[in-house]
């Protein structure tokens, strides 16, 4: 009986994998999307951004490439891809605006969600940092080097019929659509 049930257990458990990636270009609000799936579904979240950090760190390098796209299905297969569809212009403001607290991770945009008392951690009192790859000139570079990587992966993605699309300059306009999406796949898993 024990067993059974855990085998039924681990059956219903194996039901559930998802596997969604959510691509967009730099500062399109990939972590804040996750985070919001991480909490509304329960699902775990793995960053390719700070993945792709930790590589450069390590020398390894961690390309964004069909041929990536092509080993992530040979491992294993992806459900969905959500691809964040946001104006160049919107994402520049955002990033040259975006401040961090390194440690805690916290982030604040001096537009939107400022600190309290400009510059500090508002939890700590702490300095805030802005990444080298958050200056203008390197989110211009980024953003171009984007698209030349990533329209290969989106057309593979596409052609494959897991790419979903969502356009607009605010993460709480995209988010309910997204929300609404990942409902119905995940009603029709169980």
């Amino acid at each position: 009986m024990v067993v059974t049930t855990l085998t039924q257990h681990w059956k219903m458990l194996l039901q559930r994998i998802f596997r969604a990636v959510i691509m967009g270009p730099p500062g399109s609000g990939k972590g804040t999307v996750s985070g919001r799936i991480v909490k509304s579904f329960g699902l775990m979240h793995l960053s390719s951004g700070d993945l792709l950090r930790a590589n450069i760190k390590a020398k390894t390098g961690f390309p964004r490439t069909v041929s990536q796209a092509e080993s992530l299905d040979n491992v294993c297969s992806v459900d969905t891809v959500i691809n964040l569809d946001v104006p160049y212009q919107t994402i520049k403001q955002r990033l040259t605006s975006r401040w961090l607290h390194l440690p805690s991770g916290r982030v604040y945009n001096i537009d939107f969600n400022p600190p309290k008392i400009a510059g500090l951690d508002d939890v700590t009192g702490e300095p805030l940092i802005q990444r080298d790859d958050d200056t203008p000139e390197t989110v211009t570079r980024r953003l171009k080097a984007y698209e030349n990587q990533t329209r290969p992966v989106l057309e593979y993605y596409r052609s494959k019929g897991v790419l979903e699309t969502f356009s607009g300059t605010e993460t709480n306009k995209i988010w309910p659509h997204i929300q609404a999406l990942l409902s119905k796949k995940l009603s029709l898993q169980n």
